[in-house]
């Protein structure tokens, strides 16, 4: 039973905090936003750092099954593909915890930002590599080439989220990244 209710809190957490942010959090308004109490959000998590890498581990897995499965062969198409996720405006208050996530993550040794940033790019040079031909993928020139796309992705991301101008960063994506 704990289980599922553990899981529906997670779920109402993850909305509220796409909703406001993530680094501020406060374990009492997270309760009242969700309609629970501090005492079983730390019974259920642990701390309120188990919240937030229970929500972080979370906006990971939301992040890679909006592509899985779907991407184009080629890291440059599936860039693309991925482009068009991203400046989707519907994805980004995702996108804004993750960024809010990475940034925090930068430089952490400890505590429940620790590694955000590295696994989140390890994930998606896993994406990338599923998108290339087992003999581009498994060469050092294939890494390169994945890690350069993650590079204009992030880039990108950051620059639209900054500016809104999702048409300009569409217009630059596609001049690198395309076929």
């Amino acid at each position: 039973m704990s289980g599922e209710r553990r899981e529906e809190l997670l779920e109402k957490a993850y909305a509220y905090v796409r909703r406001t942010s993530l680094s501020e959090m406060s374990l009492r308004p997270v309760a009242a936003a969700i309609g629970s109490s501090p005492r079983v959000l730390l019974f259920l998590f642990g701390s309120k750092e188990g919240l937030i890498r229970a929500l972080l581990a979370r906006a990971r897995a939301d992040e890679l099954a909006s592509v899985d499965g779907r991407l184009p062969d080629g890291a440059d198409a599936a860039g693309l593909a991925v482009w068009e996720w991203l400046a989707d405006p519907a994805n980004a208050s995702l996108l804004r915890l993750w960024v809010e996530a990475y940034a925090r993550s930068l430089g952490a040794t400890d505590g429940p930002w620790a590694g955000f940033a590295a696994e989140t790019v390890s994930d998606w040079l896993d994406v990338l590599a599923r998108a290339q031909p087992p003999g581009e993928r498994d060469s050092p020139a294939g890494l390169a080439h994945r890690t350069a796309v993650l590079a204009v992705l992030r880039g990108a991301l950051l620059d639209v989220l900054a500016t809104g101008d999702a048409g300009r960063v569409t217009d630059a994506v596609r001049r690198v990244l395309a076929p």
